[in-house]
């Protein structure tokens, strides 16, 4: 296998860990509690992340020749849940986030074939020419029993299915202008990612709001994160705490923007991927940016 695609895989679950250390992020994991999710922890969405790291250089090297979707790459996003189940003992951690990720380090493999550092916009293209067509046949073919299907007949939505279908406008048009606007008003890495976050949710019919929650619940989290933005995001004064009493807001409605997690997760890799940004050491990194 070609060392990229090691690499690859190695940055796709570096920018997992970067969104479970983020925080204050409404209703979701994270190293100082569980937020909304009753049946995981900080502990067991990192082991659940570690284990993508050989699924995602098989999906790298896969990606990196243009193989089919449904006859490679789902086969191979396929073994990975059932990989990522047997670790976490049959909980549902990420399989948002390999169908999305997934897709990503393939489209990103592919334009590395093409070009050593690939511009977001070539990566999306390169999406949309090699797998877009698939991609969009499978949307209209959702199984009927996942929360997608559930979530397209209670509300008439759609969620990370058609978002794949589209090239995922959420990275590249919503998360990745937010995460550089962010990152050039001087923000941390974890600000950066909060406010990107927020963008997301602002902009996004997220899947897992739409389940748990229904249309009253997607447009609760919409119009929060507009306006904790409006106010002025994370370069507000107070926004640390704005965004922990959104928190708190989001547990008791039982509400976690998951979808909008993993394109967060998406974000940070195509940004380092195309040479826009590069994760800072561990012990170099702000994490909790406000106080405690």
């Amino acid at each position: 296998m070609n060392p990229q695609d090691h690499a690859l895989a190695r940055a796709a679950v570096t920018a997992m860990h970067d969104e479970l250390t983020a925080y204050p992020k409404p209703g979701l994991v994270s190293p100082v509690d569980s937020g909304a999710h009753r049946d995981m922890d900080f502990a067991l969405m990192c082991r659940s992340a570690d284990s993508l790291l050989e699924p995602f250089a098989a999906l790298s090297a896969a990606g990196r020749t243009g193989r089919p979707f449904e006859q490679v790459l789902m086969p191979l996003g396929i073994e990975a849940e059932r990989g990522m189940l047997a670790v976490t003992g049959g909980v549902n951690t990420h399989r948002g986030a390999i169908f999305c990720l997934g897709m990503i380090v393939a489209a990103i493999a592919r334009a590395q074939s093409r070009s050593d550092i690939p511009s977001p916009e070539m990566v999306r293209t390169t999406l949309k020419d090699t797998w877009g067509a698939a991609l969009e046949a499978h949307a209209t073919r959702d199984g009927e029993t996942s929360h997608g299907a559930l979530v397209r007949r209670r509300t008439g939505r759609d969620g990370a299915r058609l978002e794949a279908a589209l090239a995922f406008p959420g990275v590249f048009e919503t998360g990745l202008p937010a995460y550089r606007a962010a990152r050039q008003a001087g923000l941390d890495d974890n600000a950066a990612g909060i406010e990107t976050l927020f963008a997301l949710m602002a902009a996004v019919d997220d899947t897992t709001v739409l389940y748990r929650g229904g249309l009253e619940a997607g447009s609760f989290v919409r119009q929060a994160a507009a306006g904790f933005l409006a106010e002025g995001g994370c370069r507000q004064p107070g926004w640390f705490e704005k965004a922990e009493a959104l928190h708190r807001a989001f547990v008791e409605r039982n509400l976690s923007a998951g979808g909008c997690a993993d394109l967060l997760a998406c974000t940070l890799l195509v940004s380092r991927s195309c040479g826009e940004a590069q994760p800072q050491p561990a012990s170099a990194r702000s994490r909790l940016s406000g106080p405690r």
